[in-house]
């Protein structure tokens, strides 16, 4: 009778657990393959026909993807595996279902001229943030392009146009605060209220010992500040491989990729960051990282570490309410942060998701995130018509 009692105990326990389970697959979010594009033009259709993909797109993954208030979709085509694409900045034409992703240079393909000044032409953007409060586009530029070992003078900087005339308000060069060399520009978000841009700085160039930093910007002094240079929760996780579907990426030559997303809590309070190498997500006042008289002791003394995210990530942004998004690459999804709870759990993901990239918030208020198949790209593992650019959405129910 004890074993009988044992077994349907047993019996019970394991069908809560099953239960629970499938209650709460059942309850995520509904993630879905919104656009899928073959390659990726900047061609003007003809005849209503698809048009051509760029030849050379296979090296021109699309990474970054921001909306302004009428649902326009930019996004970022960085120079990281080929020079030779006719823009790194651009507007999507979402409307379109099929074909090559359809491209049009922002503000234009001759302010994206690779061959232009380069203190005064995007050459290589990969973060950039749209400010819907001032009608403006921030572009970070990493300044180097692929085949340079280093940035040319006055290339590191962050360009500021008006979003809707493409006029250039401003430009802020970095050279001062990012290494030419060692520097790995990567993500950037805008405080709109008070004008201040805070950027991650990977330092990927310099990998394995990765100069990486926080660089806060005044819009209107136009002064840049480096700070937390290569302080633990920036740096590569020790120990930490970067997994993609179940495989280490890069194996002999790993990926040693230091700070990369960035986001901003909706009061502009908080500042929250992760790391590509490493599994955490971390957190920190933004009055201290404005503050100049803040010193290193106090600013390393504000950072909360918030715990394990349960994947390798990418790029991060926070929703309406706070809750902090999170690409995550190991997974092939979204994890979710509650600071109200402290809750970090897996919202979303799909097998189909090729390295989710960054993730931003739709017009609609959907999560949609790029799918940019990047550790492939950069391995040379993506064949020429065979590129697959993708775009998923996320709704919670």
């Amino acid at each position: 009778m004890k074993a009988h009692r044992f077994f349907l105990a047993a019996y019970a326990a394991a069908t809560t657990l099953f239960l629970s389970g499938a209650a709460s697959a059942a309850d995520r979010p509904a993630l879905e393959r919104w656009r899928s594009y073959a390659g990726v033009s900047w061609d003007a259709a003809a005849g209503g026909r698809d048009r051509a993909p760029f030849a050379g797109s296979v090296g021109a993954p699309i990474a970054g993807i921001h909306f302004d208030a009428h649902g326009r979709a930019f996004v970022s085509t960085p120079r990281l595996v080929s020079a030779d694409s006719p823009a790194t900045l651009s507007i999507l034409d979402t409307g379109a279902a099929t074909g090559p992703a359809r491209l049009t240079a922002f503000p234009s393909a001759a302010a994206n001229a690779v061959s232009g000044a380069p203190d005064s032409h995007l050459r290589n953007v990969l973060g950039f943030y749209i400010d819907k409060r001032n009608g403006w586009l921030w572009a970070l530029d990493q300044g180097f392009v692929a085949g340079e070992a280093s940035a040319p003078k006055g290339g590191q900087k962050i360009m500021v146009f008006e979003l809707y005339t493409g006029k250039l308000v401003k430009t802020i060069t970095l050279d001062a605060v990012a290494d030419r060399k060692g520097s790995f520009l990567n993500d950037i978000v805008v405080d709109e209220a008070r004008r201040i841009a805070y950027v991650s700085d990977s330092g990927l160039r310099s990998a394995p010992a990765n100069q990486a930093g926080l660089i806060v910007v005044d819009f209107g002094t136009g002064r840049a500040r480096r700070l937390l240079d290569r302080h633990a929760s920036l740096m590569p996780q020790p120990g930490v491989k970067v997994m993609s579907h179940g495989e280490e990426v890069w194996p002999g030559k790993p990926l040693v990729l230091g700070v990369n997303g960035i986001a901003l809590s909706p009061d502009g309070q908080t500042l929250y960051w992760t790391v590509t190498t490493g599994t955490h997500a971390y957190a920190m006042p933004t009055a201290l990282l404005r503050d100049p008289r803040a010193g290193k002791a106090a600013l390393a003394r504000a950072i909360r570490d918030l715990g394990e995210v349960g994947g390798n990530t990418d790029g991060i942004v926070t929703d309406a309410e706070g809750r902090l998004c999170i690409t995550d690459v190991s997974r092939n999804g979204i994890v979710e942060y509650d600071p109200r709870t402290g809750s970090m759990e897996l919202l979303a993901a799909d097998e189909g998701v090729h390295w989710p990239d960054t993730p931003a918030i739709g017009p609609d208020g959907r999560l949609v995130f790029t799918s940019s198949n990047l550790n492939r790209h950069f391995a040379g593992q993506v064949k020429p018509g065979e590129e697959r650019y993708e775009l998923w959405r996320v709704s919670r129910k």
